[in-house]
């Protein structure tokens, strides 16, 4: 045998032993390995973690809740009420700042069509989503069987998702950030965006927490959207921002929670009370012909009468605008108790709060929407 070949059966045998003697644990787990995770309405679905790159999100919020969290590269499809380039599709929230639309509408128009979408299409359309192809879908249509029949159907997991009713402050959105962390290989950024939300909240909470109860102004929060815009007799007993700011809410005696609509009777029985009124800027579109109709519309409420009426963006807008009720929250703390909040510009809060959730600073585009916001308004002018 001469040396050359020699050389190569020794090589050849190095190589042999090389593969022998590597841990099967390190081959074996180069790849993702499956998983069990349960979604926001108890469903157990097996994922593989980090292995998704054909995404769709179907149902009022999934998609704003992905954008947070997710890779905006790898959705394969849009509803139409998201495709704003779109002619023919749902627009009543055409002028209510949604920020996740507004921060990749270029990218959501050159999608295909996963469904209508909206608040008058509360069904996935299995035909269209198959023909976008995804690997993983997910979804905020919160029915156990309809889920599991999707998912059948479809052939690929769906993940249900839930924000919970406090918004932006519940449990139930943190646990959906954490769900999408962990599915899509983003359990940091999950828990940085959760780790902001809270620190925000506390340090709102904190500023606002002696404030005696005989020392806090009425203040009544109108216009908040609820499947679509609304006006000035939809408010809700129950704010979770007024909560977390410690302000009181002169709405009392309502027999549901939620958002809710009064009755004409209600809101002239509370006028005489009310110090402060915040008006979702969506609902100004819907409140001006109700007061031409009606000039004497806003006459009982003390805060129109003293011009203590401020607007502020859309709190919901094809369910809740998670970073702009963080706004709102700071913007309504600010407005009720100037002199504890004297160091903060709104602005630039706005901005920070955007950028934590979707990376961008998009204070200027939000506030083109609708009437504008964080401002005290003429009460003499403003809706003639």
């Amino acid at each position: 045998m001469n040396k050359r070949t020699l050389s190569i059966l020794v090589f050849a045998l190095v190589v042999v032993m090389a593969a022998v003697a590597t841990p099967v644990s390190e081959t074996v787990t180069s790849a993702a390995q499956p998983v069990v995770v349960t979604d926001m309405i108890g469903r157990n679905v097996e994922v593989v973690p980090g292995s998704y790159h054909r995404v769709v999100c179907i149902g009022a919020g999934a998609l704003r809740m992905y954008t947070y969290i997710g890779d905006v590269q790898d959705l394969c499809g849009v509803e139409d009420i998201d495709n704003i380039k779109l002619q023919n599709r749902p627009k009543m929230f055409d002028s209510a700042a949604r920020p996740y639309v507004i921060a990749y509408s270029e990218e959501f128009s050159k999608l295909p069509s996963c469904g209508v979408g909206g608040p008058q299409a509360q069904a996935a359309e299995a035909e269209k989503i198959l023909a976008c192809n995804p690997d993983i879908v997910i979804s905020e249509y919160e029915d156990v069987q309809k889920e599991d029949a999707l998912q059948q159907q479809l052939g690929v997991p769906v993940i249900t998702l839930r924000s919970g009713a406090n918004g932006v402050f519940a449990d139930e959105f943190k646990g959906s950030m954490r769900l999408l962390g962990s599915i899509f290989g983003k359990e940091a950024r999950a828990e940085e965006l959760v780790a902001f939300v809270e620190k925000e909240t506390a340090e709102i909470i904190r500023r606002t927490a002696d404030i005696p109860e005989s020392s806090k102004p009425a203040v009544y929060i109108c216009g908040l959207g609820n499947w679509g815009t609304t006006n000035h007799l939809m408010t809700a007993q129950n704010y979770k921002p007024f909560e977390v700011a410690n302000i009181r809410n002169a709405v009392t005696g309502l027999s549901a929670k939620g958002i809710q609509a009064i009755e004409k009777e209600k809101f002239e029985s509370i006028g005489q009370d009310v110090d402060i009124m915040f008006i979702d800027s969506a609902a100004v579109k819907n409140i001006k012909p109700l007061y031409a109709q009606d000039p004497a519309l806003f006459d009982s409420c003390k805060a129109w009468q003293n011009g203590e009426v401020y607007l502020q963006p859309a709190y919901n807008a094809y369910y809740t605008n998670y970073e702009i009720a963080l706004i709102n929250t700071w913007f309504d703390a600010k407005t009720v108790y100037p002199q504890l909040f004297e160091d903060i510009n709104i602005y630039v809060k706005m901005d920070e709060i955007t950028q934590a959730f979707l990376g961008l600073t998009l204070g200027d585009e939000i506030l083109r929407y609708g009437a504008g916001a964080f401002k005290r308004i003429d009460t003499d002018s403003f809706f003639k």
